[in-house]
């Protein structure tokens, strides 16, 4: 049975986190950047022997029965992680310090920020209730903090300059794809950018420009190749915005 890690694009790279991965316990993970020197598919063959990663589902139940933890390795281009659910594996004593949780230290990857959290707030019967949970995890994916200020900056110096279709040309090319969180990121920048445009007695962008339905991709699949200036590279989206059970509620 062949292991599938490496994702050819980054949506796939942050889907199969976001709906496979994350939503199934696997919150303790380590990060790492293969060198330049290095054979990305040697180290991915080291690592899934090393810790037994390649295995069938029966096996991951009988390790989660049986109190030991179970892993998955996944990788784009370079970057790759190792990540863990509870239990027993040499994975905890040979990474170490390195190891992070997800719902303490989000994972970073492109411009995104995924995170597992508690919540979110049931309705309240009354209003002198107090506010609580309902207990439960949710995968939360996100633009990251700085990669979100840059856009909020990049959006309201070009406000008064850019036509209401050249920014909403803009908005709906932004290759972050929309999970709920980064839709209500987006809807705020366009209400912030909207504000602006207003004082100014300027058009206001429509919410249309903001892009509502998630494209689903196949994580593994072998992408198109194309040649450019003699190199032979894969055809994706680029990481860089300027270049170009799990609840839906989150997603």
């Amino acid at each position: 049975m062949k292991y599938h890690c490496e994702a050819t694009s980054v949506e796939g790279f942050i889907q199969q986190l976001a709906c496979n991965y994350l939503p199934h316990g696997y919150w303790f993970y380590v990060t790492g950047f293969i060198p330049a020197d290095k054979d990305p598919h040697s180290i991915d063959q080291k690592l899934i022997e090393k810790y037994g990663i390649g295995v069938s589902r029966t096996t991951r139940a009988r390790r989660k029965q049986a109190g030991n933890a179970n892993l998955h390795y996944l990788r784009f281009e370079r970057f790759f992680l190792l990540l863990a659910t509870h239990g027993q594996h040499r994975f905890f004593d040979e990474e170490g310090a390195a190891i992070r949780d997800v719902r303490r230290i989000p994972i970073r990857f492109a411009g995104y920020s995924l995170t597992v959290k508690k919540g979110q707030y049931l309705k309240r019967l009354h209003p002198v209730d107090l506010p609580a949970t309902d207990g439960k995890y949710r995968i939360r994916v996100r633009i990251a903090m700085n990669e979100f200020t840059e856009l909020k900056a990049y959006f309201r110096e070009r406000a008064f300059h850019n036509s209401e279709a050249q920014l909403a040309a803009e908005l709906y090319q932004l290759p972050f794809e929309p999970y709920a969180p980064i839709r209500q990121q987006l809807l705020n920048l366009v209400r912030i950018v909207n504000r602006d445009r207003k004082q100014a007695g300027q058009e206001e962008i429509p919410y249309s420009a903001i892009r509502m339905r998630r494209r689903i991709v196949k994580p593994f699949a072998v992408l198109p190749i194309s040649v450019e200036h003699g190199l032979i590279k894969h055809s994706s989206k680029a990481d860089n915005w300027r270049g170009g059970g799990v609840h839906d509620e989150y997603l």
